[in-house]
């Protein structure tokens, strides 16, 4: 490693022929942040308060943002978890805090189980044990309930019929224009309250992602794994979560035999955002211990 490659800002280097791009922010000992989506860009889970205490580093993981796509689109969990090893491995770090969110969450455990040598610590911010059919019939039983929770508010309303409509193969995703169209109707979903959110920041929370339409589909599962992470586990999980809801965070504490369940009350699926302050504090105070 070069210092240059740990310093704050933008950095791409090649992985096995395939670009891999991460920014750096902040100092402190090294938190890698690994987005969801599958797709998302890390842009969303900037986290400048955490920047003052802890050197965050960001990853637009293959197939996203900055980086390169996959030849063949086997973006599978264990793929992504042996590419964030590889780049930790060139950057001669080991001895990290591994924070993914959502599907970054599924990566996060995947690591603690694959490589537990070469981390000190896991943060599971809003993910699950399983990605399968599962996650997916879990996950419509809490879009019903979402609109039910807002029948007066069209945005939900809508969301709950774009998503029905996807899953009924009503609606095709087949490009960047249509998964566009997809997620800026079921975005309302994704937080416990949308409207009051927008009225916080004073604009609509943004996210950008990268559609790979080589991107195969996948099932994985590591329940019966669980055990296995030795590792100290931060799992962190909005109340109003509808695509990762606490069910599956509920498993994970009890699974994990060193973990810690951080439960915010009035957040979805991106409590980083709809509860800062909280969500801060309790990275924080992981971070210190482990």
């Amino acid at each position: 490693m070069s210092t240059a490659e740990l310093t704050t800002g933008w950095h791409t280097v090649e992985i096995e022929g395939v670009r891999q791009a991460y920014e750096v922010a902040g100092s402190g000992p090294i938190c890698v942040v690994h987005s969801g989506g599958p797709g998302m860009h890390a842009d969303y889970l900037r986290m400048p308060p955490l920047e003052q205490h802890l050197t965050m580093v960001y990853l637009d993981p293959v197939g996203t943002g900055r980086s390169g796509l996959l030849p063949g689109g086997d973006y599978g969990v264990p793929e992504y978890a042996r590419r964030a090893a590889l780049l930790l491995e060139r950057l001669d770090v080991t001895d990290v805090i591994f924070l993914g969110h959502s599907h970054g969450g599924f990566v996060a455990l995947q690591y603690g189980i694959t490589f537990p040598l070469r981390v000190r610590g896991l943060v599971v911010y809003d993910g699950a044990p399983v990605s399968s059919s599962l996650l997916r019939d879990e996950a419509d039983r809490q879009m019903t309930a979402f609109v039910e929770r807002w029948p007066e508010r069209p945005e939900a309303v809508e969301a709950g019929r774009m998503w029905s409509a996807r899953r009924a193969g009503e609606y095709v995703v087949h490009d960047r224009d249509s998964h566009r169209h997809y997620l800026d109707a079921v975005w309302p979903a994704y937080f416990a309250d949308f409207r009051r959110t927008v009225g916080d920041l004073g604009a609509r929370p943004a996210v950008e992602v990268t559609y790979d339409p080589a991107r195969k589909p996948e099932q994985w599962d590591v329940r019966d794994r669980l055990g296995a992470i030795e590792v100290p586990t931060l799992v962190i999980v909005g109340d109003h979560d509808f695509v990762c809801p606490p069910v599956w965070s509920h498993e994970l504490s009890a699974g994990i035999p060193h973990a810690r369940l951080l439960e915010l009350k009035d957040s979805g699926h991106f409590g980083h955002i709809e509860q800062p302050a909280e969500f801060q504090r309790g990275v924080l105070a992981f971070a210190e211990a482990v």
